[in-house]
């Protein structure tokens, strides 16, 4: 299973001591503004056990972030294939962090080591990411990384409840978008 180290982040696999932290991040109300509800402390660890899982098996998928000065979790980031359920297909980016971890460019720092991985190791021809069209601090973090929308992509998310959370936008970069903006 791979690792990536940024100047101030380890993306990694998941520890047991992430538990805690993972679970109060899910039951965060503000963590989760953009989510359909809350998570039980079961609900979270299912989903480490599930994250954990898929990057035993492909070697990438959702890591856990550290702060490196401090072996803090903060949240994840990563890559993931798209649900089947979706209107579109490929591999998608994305990240959580705890609110304290919000604000210092942790998101976008964590966004760009997954990208360059997708990219180079993987070799993927493009990479987007998904959020709900009132999530306008992700949707700032993925046009930081370099990603673009089209709104012609927007769509209504098949597993959201109706409501302000179903319509979504969709981001993306190609890998040729990517190298340029890494030499500009």
């Amino acid at each position: 299973m791979s690792e990536l180290r940024t100047e101030r982040l380890l993306l990694r696999g998941w520890r047991e001591s992430d538990l805690a932290p993972w679970a109060a991040m899910n039951a965060d109300p503000e963590v989760r503004a953009h989510f359909p509800g809350l998570l039980t402390r079961e609900q979270s660890e299912a989903s480490v056990a599930r994250f954990q899982a898929a990057l035993e098996a492909r070697g990438w998928g959702w890591w856990a972030a550290e702060v490196r000065a401090t072996g803090e979790f903060i949240g994840f980031t990563g890559l993931d294939p798209v649900e089947e359920a979706m209107p579109f297909t490929g591999v998608e980016a994305g990240w959580r962090l705890a609110r304290p971890a919000w604000g210092h460019g942790y998101a976008t720092e964590a966004a760009e080591a997954a990208l360059a991985y997708g990219f180079t190791t993987l070799a993927l021809p493009e990479i987007l990411a998904v959020t709900t069209t009132t999530n306008l601090r992700s949707q700032a973090v993925m046009r930081r990384i370099g990603m673009t929308r089209n709104p012609a992509d927007d769509f209504d998310d098949p597993g959201a409840p109706d409501g302000p959370l179903r319509r979504s936008v969709v981001y993306r970069i190609a890998a040729e978008e990517q190298r340029a903006k890494r030499h500009a």
